[in-house]
């Protein structure tokens, strides 16, 4: 089911064509490649992206084309991220552990907040992935809200 938006203007659509970007921590990388692999077929519908090593990873072991950028800590995570508040990517799959300490924790912080930020469906779990990749919103276009989002940007500066 799909929530009426209450404010029709504020909303920027999701296409039905996905731009999806996949990002996994060095120790669920495997965890990825294993998912990604159970749903290529879903994944060859739409255009992907990735940070680096994950990228190079996935188009050998998919066969897909998969854009890739540099690797998480390297600035990786901060060029997807950018790329969603350009709204260049429409849902994202981060696979990270949780109980590992990361040397760029404040990028993957970031990312995960742009996600919430401009309202992309973002997986960072293989349940959630699942919930995401089996829903018939996948592949139809999906009026996304933006109402806080678009009011901030529009805010007039002080002075």
């Amino acid at each position: 089911m799909i929530l009426k938006n209450p404010v029709a203007d504020r909303t920027a659509p999701l296409p039905a064509y996905k731009r999806i970007a996949l990002v996994a921590h060095d120790h669920e990388k495997a965890t990825l490649l294993a998912w990604a692999e159970c749903n290529r077929a879903l994944l060859a519908q739409h255009e992907l992206c990735a940070t680096g090593t994950t990228g190079r990873l996935l188009a050998e072991r998919l066969g897909l084309p998969v854009q890739c950028y540099l690797s998480g800590p390297l600035g990786g995570d901060q060029q997807i991220g950018a790329k969603i508040a350009e709204r260049m990517i429409d849902v994202l799959v981060f696979f990270w552990d949780p109980l590992e300490s990361q040397p760029h924790d404040p990028d993957v912080k970031a990312l995960l907040r742009l996600a919430a930020v401009w309202n992309i469906p973002c997986a960072t779990t293989v349940a959630t992935a699942d919930f995401i990749f089996s829903s018939p919103l996948l592949g139809v276009a999906y009026p996304r809200a933006l109402r806080e989002t678009l009011s901030h940007i529009e805010r007039k500066p002080l002075g």
